[in-house]
């Protein structure tokens, strides 16, 4: 196994591949805005860790206070993505990058680490089997599935919001809540646009671009949170497919 690891810093952050499985040698406006978000993030102590390769492993962490997430709770990080992909698994890279996570809040004087779950494993979701592995225990839950998983070490617990437990909003067209975390989400959301205008579709794509707004959130998010009729829906990013079912309802 490739122990060579590197952590994004201010200084490396306009150089380094940000690993997001994306490959393009061109500029990427998703590439590009997630380097505009982390420039903003890092100095709150936000954890960018991978690989020191061109390859998808990789784990992204930050203190609970400033984690743009619906969760309270004192003294936690959040993990917002561990992703190990292609070749690379199987290797123990998964592991090393969560022993790194559970170390560092242990450094810190952490009171745990928490992740974003579900009942039933979803995608865009990290493996939550393999959190289970290190002792994360369910710490909260919502009507339709999505767990809050923790790591506690002194036995206190983080809880999704109540506004992320409402899941309704007052608007009944489609609306999407997104920040620019994930490198996907410029071209996701451009392509639902899109489609939208084309079809005749009333959308609201409400862009999170503060601390404030993602602890508001009336749903729980990762960086993605979809509605419609006022309902909510998912965190999953949407092709075009599962943006159709979901207007069929």
């Amino acid at each position: 196994m490739n122990t060579d690891f590197i952590n994004i810093t201010t200084e490396n952050l306009s150089s380094e591949h940000l690993c997001c499985i994306i490959r393009s040698k061109k500029e990427h406006q998703g590439i590009e805005a997630k380097r505009q978000w982390l420039s903003g993030r890092l100095n709150e102590g936000h954890v960018f860790r991978k690989l020191n390769a061109k390859a998808t492993v990789f784990i992204e962490y930050a203190p609970l206070e400033t984690a743009w997430v619906p969760i309270t709770g004192d003294n936690y990080y959040y993990v917002y993505c561990l992703w190990v992909l292609g070749g690379d698994k199987g290797k123990g890279y998964g592991r090393s990058l969560m022993e790194y996570c559970i170390d560092d809040a242990g450094e810190k004087g952490k009171s745990g680490i928490c992740m974003l779950g579900a009942k039933k494993q979803k995608s865009w979701l990290s493996d939550q089997s393999f959190a289970k592995k290190f002792g994360f225990k369910v710490a909260d839950t919502t009507d339709n599935g999505y767990e809050l998983l923790a790591l506690s070490f002194d036995g206190t617990m983080p809880r999704f919001t109540k506004n992320a437990k409402a899941q309704k909003v007052e608007n009944k067209e489609l609306t999407i809540y997104y920040d620019m975390q994930c490198p996907f989400i410029c071209q996701n959301i451009e392509m639902i646009k899109q489609y939208c205008e084309t079809n005749s579709i009333p959308a609201s794509l409400i862009q999170i671009d503060t601390l404030q707004k993602a602890k508001e959130l009336p749903c729980v998010f990762n960086n993605y949170g979809v509605f419609y009729k006022g309902n909510f829906e998912t965190v999953n990013l949407l092709d075009i497919a599962y943006l159709e079912r979901i207007l069929k309802k």
